[in-house]
């Protein structure tokens, strides 16, 4: 048996938190937050975490600068025993952040990608990566370097006999350029959203996206907020709601924490449903605090409350 579960190369940035707005600004206008926060962000970071929440164990490779913001992220990552031996510091670089300005349930966001644009293929410690049993990518259009080289890396995890998982997020260029037919073969789980799945194939409802992948995926899992999760898995689907939190905070990190709830019985070769269900519960506890980690502070909490949840 390897030593490490997962190994998760991504982007790293801290999230600053303004919540409680009276509104969201426009051009010229200031407004007042009541309340703020700084914590750990990013969509691979968050997923780290909260999967070592569950008890998994994972390492992390991606690149930070040499700040203060960087210090504070490895420290985060620490004490979630996430193992940050492959992540390198980029003297030359500062380290990504994003503001989130939070009205009701809509929310704004400001992005600096910072060093985790330089991570590339030469940056990944691969006899480190091959001593883990699943590889898993996310938010790859904020990482230029990564994304060029995307197949041949997974290319190279399969080779060695690694289980593979995906989560695309967002294109802030929304130009949705990825070779999904070379690449989806070689993704054992694929964890887009609704939105995302219909951009990245450029179609205009989310039947058609599935029909025009079929071919090429393994497992397919697009989360869909409120409404649930589809599940998409030898021509079958299953389409699985969600019980809202009454504790709802915040949707921060949501996708990340259902992704993390699903990797997690997934790699211990749970059925693929009872992996739905536990990501759906995941997904809504995480909203139970704010920003993306929080919630999972406390496992045997996490547990009883996800049960409740799901």
């Amino acid at each position: 048996m390897k030593p490490i579960d997962v190994t998760v190369i991504g982007e790293l940035n801290v999230d600053l938190l303004l919540n409680k707005l009276n509104q969201l600004p426009e051009n010229g206008k200031e407004v007042l937050a009541s309340q703020m926060e700084l914590c750990l962000g990013s969509s691979s970071a968050i997923f780290a975490t909260n999967l070592s929440a569950l008890g998994t164990s994972v390492q992390f490779m991606g690149k930070l600068g040499d700040d203060l913001f960087g210090q504070f992220l490895l420290r985060c990552l620490a004490n979630r025993n996430v193992d940050t031996d492959s992540i390198l510091i980029d003297p030359q670089a500062a380290t990504g952040a994003t503001v989130i300005l939070n009205h009701e349930q809509d929310r704004a966001m400001i992005t600096h990608q910072g060093a985790m644009t330089g991570f590339g293929i030469q940056d990944i410690n691969w006899p480190a990566l091959f001593n883990s049993r699943h590889l898993h990518i996310s938010s790859i259009f904020l990482q230029p370097a990564l994304k060029k080289e995307l197949v041949n890396i997974f290319q190279k995890a399969k080779e060695a006999g690694l289980t593979t998982s995906l989560d695309t997020q967002w294109d802030p260029s929304e130009q949705w350029e990825l070779p999904l037919a070379q690449l989806l073969p070689l993704v054992d789980v694929f964890l887009p959203n609704e939105k995302e799945l219909c951009l990245l194939t450029g179609e205009t409802s989310l039947t058609k996206a599935i029909a025009l992948l079929e071919p090429s995926i393994n497992i397919l899992v697009v989360k869909m907020g409120e409404k649930g999760s589809l599940l998409v898995s030898e021509q079958k689907q299953r389409l699985l709601s969600v019980k809202k939190s009454t504790s709802f905070i915040d949707a921060i990190g949501a996708g990340d924490s259902f992704n993390a709830g699903f990797i997690h019985q997934w790699i211990r070769g749970e059925s693929l449903e009872h992996c739905q269900e536990f990501g759906n519960a995941c997904g809504a506890f995480s909203t139970t605090a704010a920003g993306g980690i929080n919630a999972f502070n406390n496992p045997q909490k996490l547990y009883a409350d996800a049960s409740a949840i799901a």
